[in-house]
């Protein structure tokens, strides 16, 4: 059982570590920075700014959404990914500041 460390309840130290191994990958890191930003986006639309292989980013994606930082809609034959975690936004916020 954890115990609250400065301040933070057991409960949101769960969800951190969670959220934090779901997006544990520069390239999960930089999808959910896109859609940040686009707030939907197709594979097509992400391929085109990240240049990975079709297949390594579907890995991501779905890695993503089945854990539920990802949402998905299809409309046609393209399917709009958006970020459904929108815990996931503060994190972003703490990299951005995060002195590396």
């Amino acid at each position: 059982m954890l115990v609250e460390v400065l301040n933070f309840e057991p409960e949101k130290l769960e969800k951190a570590a969670y959220i934090l191994k779901a997006i544990a990958h520069p390239v999960r890191i930089q999808i959910i920075a896109l859609l940040n930003e686009n707030k939907r986006m197709n594979v097509s639309e992400l391929l085109e700014i990240i240049g990975i292989d079709q297949g390594l980013l579907s890995h991501h994606l779905i890695n993503m959404k089945d854990k539920g930082i990802l949402g998905c809609e299809r409309e046609g034959k393209n399917i709009y990914y958006f970020i459904k975690e929108t815990a996931i936004v503060g994190v972003l916020d703490c990299i951005r500041k995060c002195k590396i």
